[in-house]
């Protein structure tokens, strides 16, 4: 089948002798426009990807205050940051999977929902077994839909427009930063959120919680309700009529005050309707056929790193898991580091250790260490819009290259010893480094015994 051809559109003559155009999927993307239903469809998706940072970023706001209603220990701590990661490297699978054969918005609908129900559950978990569950379970959530929410909005774009409006869906990632570190300055320091709920202690942590589960939620049903399924997908389905109604939509929106009416035209779809093989609905067991989904599910990731493909993969995945080291394993912990510092303390210092007097070390919040995780935040703004002006005449390659070089080469310039307390931790991630084979301290700070987990 020919989906992705930009040649010449094929001819299908009707029963009436009458020739009508087919049109491959980008040829049917460029048909359709560009305008209204784009922006819509960023809202909407842009609002998906902003739910997803905020769930992620939950966890790290409520630590400095969740620690001691919880008793945690520092390894704790780190094993709660951990076990959204660990939910999305499970859902990443599960979800890209049921994304190929079920389509996209069903799959965004159902793994939105679980992210933000059990996120939500988590506000009332007692425990902190059960607290982390929830969160794992909120986490394999989140594996599905960051990925398949960028699948699924670049599959509505225009070539030209792609990378641009990409860049602009990423950009929403930083607002639900921002959103979450907003939430939390405003909500945890509040001291009348407080009240029992049976045996439970109901914090103003707690609430906070609950609030960063609504974005989900509400995009849930926002893509339940308003937006359909990807054409690219309709079109690998065979299922031609619903992929030219998505089509009109799109047109109609886009031309809407224009007076243009949708033009006629057929599409290039696949032979085959896509659904689950013969060969597994024949199987036997329940096992025999869950084992075969498994082992066609793990085909695309093979064929990455088969012929060409196999050389970028392994070097895209090295630098993205570089950028998601750097970025998260340090974000994860700014609120508790700043904490540390605003105790008069040092970052590296194992001070979080669970006492019986939990409250005591907890209460009253400082509300200085929100505002500096809302500043930090704040401060990916101009990146974010400089790379949607620049990324589609300067290149993705590039960028890339540009930005990681200006980040480790002015970094040392930035965190010297005597600036300002944000840059502590920073410097303690890079004097540990540098001194872990000589010493489990950063510079000047006793031996830790637990050091801090990233």
């Amino acid at each position: 089948e020919v989906i992705f051809d930009r040649g010449a559109s094929n001819i299908r003559r009707d029963a009436g002798g009458g020739a009508q155009r087919r049109l491959t999927y980008e040829e049917a993307v460029e048909e359709a426009g560009f305008g209204l239903f784009h922006w819509l469809l960023l809202v909407v998706c842009g609002w998906a990807n902003a739910s997803d940072a905020v769930e992620i970023f939950c966890v790290s706001f409520l630590l400095p205050t969740a620690r001691c209603d919880l008793l945690l220990s520092s390894s704790d701590m780190g094993l709660l940051t951990a076990s959204i990661f660990l939910g999305m490297m499970v859902g990443g699978y599960m979800w890209g999977y049921l994304a190929d054969r079920r389509g996209r918005r069903r799959v965004l609908v159902v793994s939105l929902t679980v992210n933000g129900l059990f996120g939500g559950l988590a506000s009332v978990a007692p425990w902190f077994w059960l607290f982390l569950l929830l969160r794992f379970i909120s986490g394999i959530g989140v594996g599905g839909s960051i990925p398949v929410i960028f699948s699924y909005f670049s599959e509505f774009m225009p070539r030209r427009r792609r990378g641009a409006m990409i860049s602009a869906l990423a950009t929403f990632w930083m607002a639900g930063n921002i959103l979450a570190a907003g939430l939390a300055w405003l909500v945890i320091p509040r001291t009348w959120v407080h009240f029992s709920l049976g045996s439970l202690d109901f914090q103003s942590w707690r609430l906070f919680v609950v609030l960063c589960s609504v974005p989900s939620l509400t995009s849930a049903l926002l893509f339940r309700l308003l937006l359909p399924e990807s054409p690219k997908f309709l079109m690998e389905a065979a299922r031609e009529k619903e992929a030219i109604h998505v089509f009109q939509v799109m047109f109609e929106l886009n031309m809407w005050g224009k007076g243009k009416d949708f033009p006629e035209f057929g599409l290039c779809t696949s032979p085959k309707q896509r659904g689950e093989p013969e060969e597994t609905r024949t199987l036997g067991s329940r096992k025999e056929r869950l084992a075969c989904i498994l082992k066609k599910g793990l085909v695309p990731i093979k064929q990455m790193f088969n012929g060409p493909l196999k050389s970028r993969s392994i070097v895209l995945l090295i630098i993205f898991y570089s950028i998601s080291f750097g970025y998260y394993g340090l974000w994860m912990w700014f609120p508790e580091l700043f904490e540390r510092i605003e105790d008069g303390g040092s970052p590296c210092a194992n001070v979080s250790l669970p006492s019986p007097l939990h409250n005591q070390s907890c209460y009253p919040v400082k509300t200085a260490v929100y505002m500096e995780g809302f500043i930090i935040a704040a401060s990916n703004l101009p990146g974010n819009i400089f790379t949607i002006l620049v990324i589609d005449s300067t290149g993705g390659k590039a960028l890339l290259l540009q930005s990681a070089g200006v980040q480790s080469e002015r970094l040392p310039h930035l965190c010297g010893p005597d600036q300002s307390p944000e840059c502590g931790p920073l410097l303690c991630l890079q004097r540990r480094v540098s001194d872990s084979l000589e010493r489990p301290g950063c510079v000047g700070d006793r031996a830790l015994s637990d050091p801090l987990t990233v």
